[in-house]
């Protein structure tokens, strides 16, 4: 029989504050998924850029954070096996508050994300604007290395084509292989550090032709060497969880991939496929 991904590496809850999903609604929808594992990772993203008057967002308290996974992973130890992980939206002036942040935590997982791009989510049509996509796309990528240089004590670095979910034609004109050469000098330090990357599916679920990253992408990591990558649904409510992960699968062993991985105490655990 086939082996299934049963570990959903990312996803978010109400300590996100783009999810409305009380953390225990997302832990018991994967418990009724069938999952082995499930790890959470709310976003913490200092220095997000919010309108003047308006609340920060993105600011995951840890204290309160902490006491209610581990809250959970005890109370469902022997129905699913819960994780401790977080989310950062990295920018390069950031890496000391995100070491200091975890400081003392007993966290599982780390993903790394590009969230802002000089102070501009490209969540936003402004970051399009007066520029060709791919320029938008590049300048994007062009922030992997600052931003591995500013914090490096991460697992894997998210959603590495982010910014096409965005784009004025989505995914429609995406050609991944005019961008390796932005791409593949970060791809090569991730490798050289021996951090991974993650499949989202989370692209597939918000109606590309893709996850994150395109296939090409995903490719050509495996052939630069790289080996870690971890699956996650990037879930902000239950119907998401686990999202077309048998895709997955399919998609990781066609471009040579014989395991996927998960963290436990920030060490990769690899799986079969």
């Amino acid at each position: 029989m086939a082996k299934l991904i049963l570990t959903d590496s990312h996803s978010h809850s109400d300590f996100s504050t783009d999810s409305s999903t009380p953390m225990e609604t997302m832990v018991q929808q994967a418990i009724r998924l069938g999952l082995e594992r499930y790890i959470i990772t709310d976003h913490l993203d200092p220095d997000y850029p919010v309108p003047p008057g308006a609340e920060a967002v993105f600011l995951v308290e840890r204290n309160a954070y902490q006491a209610e996974v581990l809250r959970l992973k005890a109370k469902y130890q022997n129905r699913i096996e819960i994780l401790f992980g977080v989310e950062y939206g990295i920018q390069p002036q950031l890496g000391q508050i995100f070491y200091d942040w975890m400081e003392g935590l007993p966290l599982d997982f780390i993903i790394a994300s590009t969230h802002v791009v000089n102070g501009v989510d490209p969540y936003l049509k402004v970051y399009f604007e007066g520029r060709s996509e791919p320029e938008a796309f590049d300048e994007y990528f062009h922030t992997f290395l600052p931003n591995i240089a500013a914090f490096g004590d991460f697992s894997v670095y998210g959603h590495l084509d982010y910014v096409v979910r965005y784009g004025p034609n989505r995914d429609r004109f995406y050609r991944p292989e005019d961008h390796l050469e932005v791409l593949d000098p970060a791809m090569r330090r991730l490798i050289e550090l021996g951090k991974g990357i993650e499949l989202n599916t989370s692209g597939w679920a918000k109606g590309l032709n893709m996850p994150h990253p395109h296939p090409v992408v995903l490719r050509r990591y495996r052939e630069l060497g790289g080996e870690i990558v971890t699956v996650g649904s990037d879930a902000h409510s239950p119907d998401r969880i686990a999202y077309d992960f048998d895709r997955a699968r399919d998609l990781l062993l066609d471009c040579g991939f014989k395991y996927y991985a998960y963290y436990k105490a920030l060490e990769p655990v690899f799986l079969p496929l």
